[in-house]
């Protein structure tokens, strides 16, 4: 999520080429199917849990970025970043002290349905064999254990299943909540 909010304010604050050639850069990594890549790292790499984290950081920091440079732009024009560039403050202060907390609540709900992303990709590549491996406990890789004793045992299955499930779902609803809770514009009484 760093390096997407990072990339996000740049654009969204820039504009201009700069903006322009940092967003198409991250259209071109959207428009690779991410699970190729995902893939593709884990079969060229050896399986650790470091490994797997350093995967899942490089293939999930563009949706954040399109959401942070939306936000960004849209405040870049407000008065108080007129005021910071009126009274001499740098671009960089501008964009991490005044800007960047002003769109902290996109940001934060995108890193929570971002965590949830993680769980799936997690358990995806574990389940294939890429990711962590046994002893270290993955429920991807306790869904893998779990397949052959699927008719004697379903429950194997079922609970790992259940626990990806439930967070999933419970982080998606958190973000659902951050969401409301943070959305200023909203015009509720």
């Amino acid at each position: 999520d760093r390096i997407g909010t990072l990339v996000g304010v740049i654009a969204g604050y820039r504009g201009g080429w700069i903006g322009a050639a940092l967003m198409r850069t991250v259209d071109g990594f959207l428009s690779f199917p991410s699970i190729f890549l995902l893939l593709a790292l884990a079969a060229a790499l050896k399986p650790s849990p470091a490994m797997v984290t350093v995967i899942i950081a490089v293939t999930s920091w563009m949706e954040v970025a399109r959401i942070v440079e939306a936000e960004v732009r849209s405040l870049r024009e407000r008065e108080f970043v007129l005021a910071g560039r009126m009274l001499g403050l740098s671009g960089a202060h501008i964009m991490f002290r005044e800007i960047l907390p002003n769109a902290m609540g996109p940001i934060i709900v995108a890193a929570t349905l971002t965590v949830a992303h993680a769980i799936l990709l997690e358990a995806y590549i574990s389940f294939l064999g890429y990711g962590i491996q046994p002893p270290l406990a993955s429920w991807g890789n306790m869904l893998e254990g779990a397949q052959q004793y699927l008719s004697s045992a379903p429950w194997l299955a079922i609970i790992p299943g259940a626990a990806i499930t439930i967070a999933v779902t419970s982080f998606n609803f958190i973000g659902d909540g951050l969401r409301d809770a943070l959305d200023v514009r909203d015009d509720r009484v």
